[in-house]
C-alpha cells in the first residue's frame, strides 16, 4: 500500500494500542494459512498462493482474480493477506468512492513502478459490481497487458454484474459461506489470542451458539458481536460473556432452536402444518423463528417446494412454480433479502386452496406396484421401433390419439392387473375442480362411452 502521513500515524497507533482497531480488524489473518474456510482456494499452486509468491516462479505470470461470495466470507481478508505477504506494490480502491480518474492514476503509477523499479502492482478493487460498464472498461488494458494484477471482490453474480471482457481476462474464484465450525474456531481464537481478547474473558457454549446464530456465516458479524459482548462483560466485571450479556449487548434474544436437534424438525414441521392448515399468521411466525435462528434458507425453500406439491397440488398448480422460483431466488440472493422471498412463498402457499390428491394418488400407485400388481405392458403399447418387434406383435392395434376426434383413443393403457383402478381422486377445491371434471370426462372416453 502507499499510506500518507496520517494513514501511517493511524497504523502506528493501532500497532501500539490494539483496542484502537475493531476486533474483526485485529483478527485478520496474516498469512493464507490463518484464513478460515475457503480451503478449496488455498491449495498449493492456487492463484492466491502464487499471488503471494508461493510457487510463482517460471514463465507463467500470476493471473488477475475475481473473488465472488457472500459478505463476511473473506474477500477483503484474502486481499489483505496478499498485501502483507507479497513484495509487490499494493493499491486498494473501492468502487463506491473511486471512479475512472482514480483507476487511471493507479494504472499510470503501476507502469511507472514497473518501468523504473521493476516492481509489479496488485490492485484490490472492492465492490466491483458498483462500477459502470465504462468504468470497468477502463481496467481492460491494464489487466490484459498485466500492468496490474487485479483482485476484484463482489457479492453480486459476476456473470450479470461484470463485463464479459474483464471476466474472461480473470480467474473467477467462488467463496463459500463459512460453516459453524469455521466460525467456532475463529471465535475461540479471538477469545484467547493476544491480538484478540487475550483471554480476559471466557465464552461459554450457550453464548457461543448464540453468536453463531447471529453471525449467519459472516465472520465479521461474529467478531463484531463477540467484541460487543466482551465489552459489556468487562464493564460489569464479569469473567465470562454470558448468554444474557450477549443478548443485551447485541439486542438480539436467543432463539431456542437447535439446528441439529429436535427444535430444527419441530419448528419446520409446525411451519408446514400451519401452511397446510391455511393459518398464514402462524406460518409466518414459524418462518420468522427459523430465519432468526440462522436456519439455512435453502432448507426452508426445499420444505416449501415439498408443501407446494403435497398440500396444495392441483388445487393451485402455480403453487409449485412459486415455490421453485422462491428457491432459485434464495440461492441467488441469500439473507437478509431472501427472507422477503421466503415470506412471499409462505403466504402464497398458506392462502392457496389445498389438495393432497396427487400425493395420495402416487402413494396408492406405489403401494400396488410394491404389492406386485404390475404385470406386462399391453402389447399395443410396447416399443415397435426396433427390428423384429412387429413379429412379436408389438404396437399392433395401437390407436394414435392425435388422429382421432377429441384426441382420445378408447384403448387400454394400464396393465391387466390394475386396469380400471382409480388412483387420482381430485377434490373440488380451487383449480382442481376443473381437473376433476376433465378426469371424469376422459375416463369415460377411454372406456368407450360416448359423451
Amino acid at each position: 500500500m502507499e499510506p500518507d502521513l496520517f494513514t501511517a500515524a493511524a497504523e502506528d497507533r493501532q500497532a501500539k494500542e490494539p483496542s484502537a482497531s475493531p476486533l474483526a480488524v485485529r483478527m485478520r489473518p496474516r498469512s493464507l494459512d490463518e484464513v478460515v474456510g475457503q480451503q478449496h482456494l488455498l491449495r498449493p499452486g492456487s492463484p492466491l498462493r502464487r499471488l503471494v509468491g508461493e510457487g510463482g516462479a517460471g514463465p507463467a505470470g500470476t493471473s488477475s482474480v475475481m473473488l465472488w461470495g457472500p459478505p463476511g466470507t473473506g474477500k477483503t481478508t484474502l486481499a489483505y493477506v496478499v498485501s502483507q505477504a507479497t513484495d509487490k506494490r499494493f493499491v486498494e480502491l473501492s468502487a463506491i468512492t473511486a471512479g475512472v480518474k482514480e483507476v487511471r492514476a493507479v494504472i499510470d503509477g503501476a507502469r511507472r513502478s514497473s518501468g523504473a523499479y521493476g516492481k509489479d502492482t496488485v490492485l484490490f478493487l472492492d465492490e466491483i459490481h458498483r462500477f459502470s460498464k465504462a468504468q470497468q472498461d477502463s481496467l481492460l488494458p491494464a489487466v490484459e497487458n498485466r500492468w496490474v494484477t487485479l483482485i476484484a471482490a463482489t457479492t453480486e453474480n459476476p456473470y450479470f454484474s461484470v463485463i464479459s471482457p474483464l471476466l474472461s481476462r480473470s480467474l473467477l474464484l467462488t467463496l463459500e459461506p463459512l460453516t459453524d465450525d469455521d466460525l467456532r474456531g475463529l471465535l475461540r481464537r479471538a477469545v484467547t489470542a493476544e491480538r484478540g481478547l487475550s483471554g480476559e474473558v471466557t465464552l461459554p457454549q450457550d453464548a457461543e451458539e448464540h453468536l453463531l446464530r447471529i453471525a449467519g456465516g459472516d465472520a465479521r458479524r461474529a467478531l463484531t458481536a463477540l467484541e460487543a459482548g466482551a465489552g459489556a462483560a468487562l464493564a460489569k466485571g464479569e469473567p465470562e460473556i454470558s448468554l444474557s450479556t450477549i443478548e443485551e449487548a447485541v439486542d438480539r434474544a436467543a432463539v431456542k432452536y437447535d439446528r441439529d436437534g429436535d427444535q430444527h424438525y419441530d419448528v419446520a414441521s409446525a411451519l408446514i402444518k400451519s401452511i397446510r392448515g391455511s393459518d398464514v399468521d402462524a406460518a409466518l411466525h414459524y418462518l420468522a423463528r427459523m430465519i432468526e435462528a440462522g436456519e439455512d434458507p435453502r432448507f426452508i425453500a426445499r420444505r416449501l417446494m415439498i408443501s407446494a406439491s403435497e398440500d396444495v397440488g392441483m388445487a393451485d398448480p402455480t403453487a409449485l412454480q412459486t415455490a421453485v422460483a422462491a428457491a432459485q431466488a434464495v440461492a441467488m440472493i441469500g439473507f437478509p433479502e431472501a427472507r422477503i422471498t421466503l415470506a412471499q412463498a409462505t403466504v402464497a402457499l398458506a392462502l392457496a386452496p389445498k389438495s393432497n390428491a396427487a400425493y395420495l394418488a402416487v402413494d396408492a400407485a406405489l403401494a400396488d406396484v410394491r404389492a406386485g400388481l404390475a404385470g406386462p405392458v399391453p402389447p399395443h403399447l410396447r416399443d415397435s421401433h426396433y427390428k423384429g418387434s412387429q413379429k412379436l406383435g408389438h404396437g399392433q392395434g395401437y390407436q394414435y390419439p392425435h388422429d382421432l376426434p377429441g384426441g382420445i383413443a378408447a384403448q387400454q393403457y394400464a396393465p391387466d392387473a390394475v386396469h380400471g383402478k382409480r388412483y387420482y381422486e381430485p377434490t373440488r377445491y380451487g383449480a382442481e375442480a376443473r381437473y376433476a371434471e376433465v378426469a371424469e370426462r376422459v375416463r369415460a372416453r377411454l372406456r368407450g362411452e360416448a359423451e
